[in-house]
């Protein structure tokens, strides 16, 4: 049933519907997903290298506000008057600082990106008010001690106006020295709002949900607000791109069985690393939705694949099936059971109708034919049968009436008393017609009757033997098949010899019977056989009423033995000449009543 049309439907459906989209649901999202991933690289770096750009033009503008600070005279002369207060007064110190807030509050306005300036003395003095605590700043260490000009986003207590105070901020700083003497005094910090680079950091997509931070080398943030990413793939990452020869990139870590995409970038300020970071998960969640709908879709196809050869099933694939079953009982001959088995076949398609209906039509048709057929054939055969019987008969009887004569002539009446009761007998055997099968058994008792109507004739000119098996007594045989073989033996045996020896032996040998009848003759020659063995492997039976000549008689048993037994019937010819010839007849048993069987047909 694994090749049945059924099946074979089923798996065509599958692999012309089902296969393709299983396929497609891995091939196009592995396809989008290395689009969307190479994609996602060039524009994120692209929008990395705009995003640096803009870092640039901010830190370049309060670079530049630095140093136009540090080298303005106001500047100068207030770091003079603020280190020799000993010989200035306050009135001087004052003035000159009011005209150095004036100078940075004209600096601030023309600049557009809101930018803010404080200048510091070492001892806390400032131009917006002096803080003591100065020293204590973090940044204001980190300045000092590892040369961190550029400062991450934080609150300034020490702006102008009360409003500046509480936004966060990035500030660059420089240190505040005297131009003519290099000697230092202090430091100038200008500030800029964090939302400067946070809204443009903004504009950095990744995915639907990617994350992207402004980082220093410490991993620590630039600007405000947490950072999402595990440390694990934090620590890893910046540990790459530090390591990494590359100014921008992507990285590619695994922590806790998610693939995470690092995309990176050195900015030239502060060793800033512009990181961006995404999970595939994250990024590639409209794929992932796609290849499951993908996936369904396959599912529900397949589905339906089961419905539509379930209906095909139903309609055609399930009558074909029957009818290869009505088909099977013709194949073996049951053309009753094909008949019986029609009905049960049911079908709502018109063209499988059609073809069951003239399917019973044709078998109605071949059983009417194969029957007249086998009935004539059976009628040819009974005649065939018949006619062989006839060719027998008449050399028997004249063959037998020689005999009687003879010994009427010579007056020897016991003799011819003696014959005509052996040949009673032999007649009453001949002309009972109820049957054209008897046991092995009779068939030797009329042949012993046969031998003593020979042995009368020919006296002491003649020796007669039959060995008979007791396990072959009860063997059904067809009559007169002995007969010939033993005339045939007596007459050929004659020739050219004065005396005639006969022998008749008969014997099982596992399933087979055999039969044998040998005599000392001038044998049989080659001729005379090859043209016997060309006659039963042509299975040429009509020849055989066709024949005439000497070998009429075994012409005749050979005939008849094939025509009952077919295959199961063998023989073999031994003969030599002028020493005698030996004729063994071999049928095989198969079944104990396999005769009776036949004649009943």
């Amino acid at each position: 049933m694994l090749f049945s049309l059924r099946n074979r439907l089923f798996l065509i459906f599958t692999l012309l519907l089902t296969v393709p989209f299983i396929i497609l649901s891995i091939i196009i999202p592995s396809w989008f997903t290395s689009i969307i991933k190479e994609q996602t690289q060039d524009l994120t770096i692209e929008m990395m290298d705009q995003y640096s750009l803009y870092v640039d033009s901010i830190t370049t503008q309060a670079e530049d506000i630095g140093k136009q600070v540090l080298i303005n005279e106001t500047t100068q002369q207030w770091i003079k008057l603020e280190n020799e207060a000993s010989v200035t007064t306050d009135a001087e110190r004052l003035m000159m600082r009011n005209r150095l807030r004036a100078q940075l509050s004209s600096i601030m306005i023309n600049n557009s990106n809101g930018m803010s300036i404080t200048v510091f003395l070492d001892d806390g003095t400032g131009t917006w008010g002096n803080h003591p605590s100065l020293k204590s700043m973090k940044w204001f260490k980190d300045f000092f001690k590892n040369d961190l000009r550029w400062v991450k986003s934080h609150t300034d207590p020490f702006q102008q106006y009360q409003e500046m105070r509480e936004i966060n901020i990035n500030s660059f700083l420089i240190p505040l020295y005297d131009m003519q003497t290099f000697k230092y005094y202090g430091i100038i910090k200008v500030n800029f709002p964090s939302s400067l680079l946070e809204t443009a950091l903004s504009k950095i997509k990744l995915g639907e949900s990617g994350r992207v931070y402004l980082l220093d080398p410490h991993r620590g943030n630039i600007l405000s607000g947490d950072i999402n990413t595990p440390n694990f793939v934090l620590e890893q990452s910046l540990e790459k791109i530090l390591n990494s020869h590359q100014e921008k990139g992507l990285i590619e870590t695994n922590y806790l069985g998610e693939d995470y995409l690092v995309f990176f970038h050195k900015l030239s300020i502060g060793k800033w690393i512009l990181f961006s970071e995404i999970t595939k998960s994250e990024l590639f969640l409209k794929i992932n939705q796609i290849q499951k709908k993908l996936f369904l879709i396959s599912a529900l196809i397949f589905i339906l694949t089961i419905i539509a050869s379930f209906l095909l099933s139903s309609n055609i694939v399930s009558p074909l099936g029957k009818l290869s079953k009505a088909m099977s009982f013709i194949e073996r001959g049951d053309f009753n059971g094909a008949k019986r088995y029609m009905p049960t076949i049911k079908s709502h398609n018109d063209e499988v109708g059609l073809l069951i209906k003239v399917f019973g039509q044709t078998i109605d048709r071949l059983s009417h034919l194969i029957k007249t057929e086998y009935e004539a054939n059976i009628r040819r055969k009974d005649a065939e049968y018949k006619a062989l019987l006839l060719q027998i008969n008449p050399h028997f009887l004249n063959n037998t009436l020689e005999i009687i004569g003879g010994l009427a002539i010579q007056g020897k009446n016991k003799e011819v008393m003696n014959v005509s009761i052996h040949l009673g007998r032999m007649m009453r055997y001949s002309l009972n017609t109820n049957s054209d099968v008897v046991q092995l058994g009779e068939e030797i008792n009329y042949i012993r009757n046969f031998t003593d109507i020979l042995k009368v004739r020919f006296e002491d000119y003649i020796d007669i033997e039959i060995e008979e098996d007791p396990e072959t007594k009860s063997f059904p045989i067809i009559k007169f098949i002995i007969q010939p073989l033993v005339e045939n033996s007596v007459k050929y045996s004659f020739i050219g010899n004065t005396h005639a020896v006969i022998k008749i032996k008969t014997k099982k040998s596992g399933d087979q019977i055999f039969i044998i009848v040998e005599d000392s003759g001038v044998g049989i020659s080659e001729e005379s056989i090859s043209d016997l063995n060309n006659t039963e492997e042509n299975n040429e039976i009509r020849n055989v009423l066709d024949s005439k000549g000497t070998s009429i008689g075994l012409k005749n048993v050979l005939g008849r033995l094939r025509l009952y037994y077919g295959q199961n019937f063998s023989y073999k010819i031994q003969s030599e000449k002028n020493v005698g010839t030996r004729i063994t007849l071999c049928i095989k048993v198969e079944k104990e009543d396999i005769h009776h069987e036949r004649i009943n047909h």
